[in-house]
């Protein structure tokens, strides 16, 4: 089993009006088909030509539950998700570094996804970190096995097809071998902090966008320009971005992002999920741009011992979730644990301010 660098996690961990169940619209990427299109009700009824409509979605990064004898907990798993898609997601990243992958065995990923696409059954799309392997073939085959579970896309993780010191013209002939080892598959790519964080460069990212497999980014520079210099890059590609850093929500949204993908959408999806639905509201832009302070404000706070932390912040939330995780097995201290709970009332009151009800578990 591949081993993680623990500072890198803390390196990146400090730099949603709900739906409901089933009835989350289709995700663009892959085209996946939506199952009620034709016979939901709520989905048939026309807009109002003043109502304003948003197509960015919130995909959350999903943790894993775990049984108190350490065994992924499906049964929790499935409500985790009920709890997801009634406060309105437009997709799940499964199998990524939040649901601890590299601490799972490959069966695990793979049971673990298939899980995921089996309960969505269609519904809305589903992504999955795919690279796993010592060598190219190696990573090839585990890509075409977590595919034919039925996910929309193969993600990629850029520090996996190259190490530290090599060169972008490496990661370049890495990528383009594994392509060619992968059929038609179609892939994503995401700056994972661990082993090492690797920043896609523009010049490998034009390269990606160039081979038309890519459908998915999940994008970790941080740095706000660099996030819209590869925006600008995606014009007129089929390619969607998702941002993983909650202080670029406001920003990379209304920038021309297609989502967000950050680890605070598993303490309060719903509030993910609004900004995403009102980031380029003209009439909401004061709730956003409050909102969108507070979500830097408090992201140290969940960040520290995650993902301990949402563990403990959806137990407070209702989900029967156990305080278990192979990432750590240091616990929520007593002033954590506090800091935790005076978070859940701070996230109420942004709820009341923008007049949206938190999705009761």
């Amino acid at each position: 089993m591949q081993k993680i660098n623990q500072s890198s996690r803390r390196s990146f961990l400090e730099k949603i009006a709900a739906g409901s169940v089933g009835v989350a619209i289709a995700s663009g990427f892959g085209a996946k088909v939506f199952a009620e299109r034709n016979t939901n009700p709520l989905l048939l009824k026309p807009v109002d030509s003043n109502t304003f409509v948003s197509d960015k979605k919130f995909v959350p990064v999903m943790i894993t539950p775990y049984k108190q004898n350490g065994q992924i907990d499906y049964e929790t798993l499935s409500k985790l998700m009920d709890f997801y898609l009634a406060a309105g997601v437009k997709g799940f990243f499964a199998n990524c570094q939040s649901s601890e992958m590299y601490f799972l065995s490959e069966e695990e990923r793979l049971s673990l996804t298939r899980h995921v696409v089996k309960r969505v059954n269609g519904s809305i799309s589903v992504v999955a970190t795919g690279s796993f392997g010592d060598t190219l073939e190696e990573k090839a085959e585990f890509a075409k096995k977590i595919y034919h579970t039925g996910i929309t896309a193969v993600i990629m993780i850029s520090s996996l097809f190259v190490k530290a010191e090599e060169s972008d013209d490496v990661l370049i002939s890495n990528f383009e071998k594994f392509f060619s080892l992968t059929d038609n598959i179609p892939m994503g790519t995401y700056e994972c902090p661990a082993p090492y964080k690797r920043i896609i460069s523009p010049d490998v990212f034009k390269y990606l966008l160039g081979t038309n497999r890519m459908v998915y980014h999940k994008d970790t520079a941080i740095d706000f320009n660099k996030v819209k210099a590869k925006l600008e890059l995606c014009k007129n590609n089929r390619i969607e971005f998702y941002d993983a850093c909650v202080a670029n929500t406001m920003y990379s949204l209304q920038a021309g992002a297609k989502g967000m993908s950050a680890i605070s959408g598993n303490f309060y999806p719903e509030i993910l999920v609004w900004m995403c639905n009102n980031s380029t509201n003209p009439d909401k832009q004061e709730e956003v741009k409050f909102i969108q302070a507070q979500l830097t404000k408090t992201e140290d706070i969940i960040a520290q011992n995650y993902p301990l932390s949402s563990k403990y912040f959806l137990q407070k939330r209702g989900l029967p979730i156990e305080l278990i995780s192979r990432v750590s097995s240091t616990p929520l201290t007593t002033t954590q644990k506090q800091a935790l709970e005076d978070t859940y009332k701070v996230f109420l009151g942004w709820c009341d301010r923008i007049g949206i009800q938190p999705v009761k578990l």
